[in-house]
Formats: structure tokens, C-alpha cells, sequence
């Protein structure tokens, strides 16, 4: 996840332009969301907001660390990191 984030940083603006920040804020939103339910069962989570391409990397960052404090479960950690791997490929950095 870090890496990810790392990547976004040093992206070009081009290419955060093609669609490698709205990758990013989706793959935020989804993490975001993962830590919500857990921490808050029964609660609707609240939409991580847009605040634009060059906050993405730190929305994944402070999500995913986050979700990484809440998770027990091996599974759920792989699963966390499987949705890193895939967002960080269509993201294409």
C-alpha cells in the first residue's frame, strides 16, 4: 500500500489525469469503507470525499492504515492487499 502511494506521489500529473488518481480515490473510498463497517457495525459508512488528484496517495495511506488497525483476520488482510495490487495495476503506475 505504501508503494502504491509512493507511485501516485511521484506520478506525473498526465498520468494522474488518465484516470490513476480517480483509481486511487475509489481504492480509498473502498478501504475507507472496510474500516468504517468494522469499527462502526449496524453504522453507513460515510463517503471518503474527493479532494482532489494530488491528495489521492495520502487518502489511500491514511484509509489503508486505517483499515490495517481494525482488521483480525488473516483473510480479511489479503483481501485488503489484493485490492491494492489490483487498483495499483488499472491505475498503471
Amino acid at each position: 500500500m505504501d508503494d502504491f502511494a509512493d507511485r501516485l506521489r511521484a506520478a506525473p500529473q498526465s498520468r494522474l489525469q488518465r484516470g490513476a488518481a480517480a483509481e486511487a480515490l475509489e481504492l480509498a473510498r473502498e478501504l475507507a469503507r472496510r474500516a468504517q463497517l468494522a469499527e462502526e457495525p449496524g453504522t453507513e459508512p460515510r463517503q471518503m470525499p474527493d479532494a482532489g488528484m494530488f491528495a489521492a496517495a495520502d487518502q489511500i495511506a491514511v484509509a489503508a492504515h486505517d483499515l490495517a488497525l481494525v482488521l483480525t483476520d488473516e483473510d480479511q488482510v489479503e483481501e485488503a492487499v489484493g485490492l491494492v495490487e489490483e487498483a495499483r495495476k488499472r491505475a498503471g503506475v
